[in-house]
């Protein structure tokens, strides 16, 4: 609405100006909204735009084929746990058959396994005590690779007789050395 157009209809200047004051705040009521809105409408240009532009980058992706790959990295993750836990299992066997061998007085833990059937045994459904069972039988068969019960008859200290060979022990040592006797 222009002012002429309101003096044309024969107002007054005062009324004019009061009815071009309102109808400005109207105007710039809607011009904010229309500022708004343009605002948004940019945006969201901007944004299409992005979304645009990272779509184009998997323009050429097979969703089959990804889903293939991701099936694949899957198996791969399942296989390596599964190796994992294979592995932890050999582990703990042999760390139970070690020590099976060490209680049982093996004298090489090396030695012993290569007499067992170490796959008989980890196949067994009460391990323990095959493994006991089983070191029975190369204990009887090899006795050399444990070590004996026996006591040892070696004497290793004194065997009798006084220590003291009359006198001072450096003439008792020169006389079993066959030496003459220092004065």
């Amino acid at each position: 609405m222009k002012a002429e157009f309101l003096k044309g209809l024969g107002l007054e200047q005062d009324v004019v100006d009061k009815i071009m004051a309102e109808n400005g705040k109207d105007v710039a009521a809607e011009q904010a909204k229309t500022t708004k809105a343009e605002g948004e409408r940019d945006n969201y240009k901007d944004q299409l735009a992005t979304a645009t532009e990272s779509l184009e980058k998997f323009k050429d992706v097979d969703p089959a084929a990804m889903q293939s790959e991701i099936e694949n990295l899957n198996k791969q993750l399942k296989d390596k746990d599964e190796e994992y836990a294979a592995k932890e299992a050999d582990r703990i066997f042999s760390d139970t058959v070690k020590e099976a061998i060490k209680s049982a007085g093996g004298r090489n833990e090396k030695a012993v396994m290569a007499m067992l059937d170490m796959e008989a045994l980890k196949a067994s459904k009460n391990q323990s005590e095959d493994i006991k069972k089983a070191l029975e039988t190369v204990k009887e068969s090899d006795a050399y690779l444990f070590g004996s019960d026996e006591p040892f008859m070696n004497a290793v200290g004194a065997t009798g007789g006084s220590a003291d060979v009359g006198g001072d022990n450096l003439s008792a040592i020169r006389a079993a050395m066959g030496l003459p006797t220092n004065k």
